[in-house]
């Protein structure tokens, strides 16, 4: 039986095309870290990475070529500046690598899932796994260097209980204290503070380094934003007597040199600005209390409008990149009609 060849979903031309945005991105930021890295234990996972990354860029590339689909702008050797003087520290690109991971396994894991061509889900399958492997890596090192941040501990329960009152699901109590959180919201809470930490230097480092007025304040409004989001998930689980997370020495230099071209960093802090969007639907998803459930969801719509600021600039400065649209019927039956 012969084979017909089966054209790409619009599904997995999504998933290549922004497969394809975030490694070029990624490339350029890891090979400024390898100019930059100090600490002989951390490069070869950083070359690992970027290695990870050229591979993925030569494979998407001829996949475009393949399917008769232009190839992505992205970003290249022009938005990115190696030789600027060092503006991380080694432990700061080490916890970087590892909160990286993270995201690239959440994104193949959801590609894999929008894909059903073979090919299309080996290479996701591939890729997760890859992304797996240097999480599990970076990991080991950062617990190896005494940076990595625990989760908080908690008491080890004594039997299992069922919930016997809706007071369970309340988070709001005008006469007592609220209920103590539960090992998974306390699992959201950390691991949003984590990302914010990881986001507010971020966008310090990027508002320190960029020439741009306009993405400066962009960027300085991101980072007040993650210190008041890491503020409030703080105060929550010290109401519970949760200790919050200890942030390591991720630290940045106070170099004002840019490694990275303003169309690079508006794209990364919008990235993680739609991740945590991302994390923040999960973690209210996930939460049983009221008053968590509401403070995600208002925080959700802070980062979207902050997201939405960024568009904005992105637009007017003609750095944002069109993702592959679909054909508008109706601008070619006005056009048919105007050829009559």
């Amino acid at each position: 039986m012969t084979k017909h060849p089966t054209q790409l979903t619009s599904a997995e031309i999504a998933c290549i095309w922004t497969n394809y945005m975030q490694d070029s991105m990624s490339k350029c930021v890891l090979s400024y870290f390898l100019q930059t890295v100090e600490d002989e234990d951390i490069r070869p996972l950083i070359q690992w990475a970027y290695d990870i990354s050229c591979t993925h860029i030569e494979e998407l590339t001829t996949l475009f070529q393949k399917e008769q689909i232009p190839l992505p702008t992205g970003f290249t050797d022009e938005d990115v500046n190696v030789n600027a003087p060092r503006l991380y520290t080694d432990a700061f690109m080490l916890n970087y690598l590892s909160h990286m991971t993270r995201v690239g396994m959440l994104g193949y894991s959801g590609f894999t899932s929008m894909g059903a061509r073979k090919d299309l889900k080996t290479y996701f399958i591939k890729g997760l796994r890859e992304t797996s492997d240097l999480f599990d890596q970076s990991t080991d090192l950062l617990l190896e260097k005494g940076l990595y941040i625990r989760a908080p501990s908690i008491p080890y329960p004594t039997q299992t209980d069922f919930v016997n009152s809706h007071k369970y699901l309340s988070g709001f109590s005008l006469l007592g204290k609220q209920r103590p959180l539960n090992a998974i919201e306390i699992s959201h809470l950390y691991m949003n503070s984590i990302t914010n930490h990881i986001g507010s230097k971020l966008s310090l480092s990027f508002a320190q380094t960029s020439p741009d007025e306009e993405v400066q304040n962009w960027m300085l409004r991101g980072r007040d934003i993650s210190r008041k989001h890491v503020r409030i998930f703080t105060r929550i689980l010290l109401d519970s007597d949760i200790e919050s997370p200890i942030s390591p020495d991720v630290a940045i230099t106070d170099a004002t040199t840019p490694p990275f071209s303003d169309k690079l960093v508006m794209f990364h802090m919008g990235m993680l600005s739609a991740t945590g969007t991302g994390n923040y639907a999960t973690a209210a998803s996930a939460s049983q209390r009221s008053d968590l459930i509401i403070n995600y969801e208002r925080l959700s719509l802070e980062v979207a409008l902050y997201a939405k600021d960024g568009a904005d600039i992105m637009i007017r400065n003609q750095w944002m990149e069109q993702p592959p649209p679909t054909i508008d019927k109706e601008q070619l039956t006005n056009k048919k009609d105007t050829m009559k």
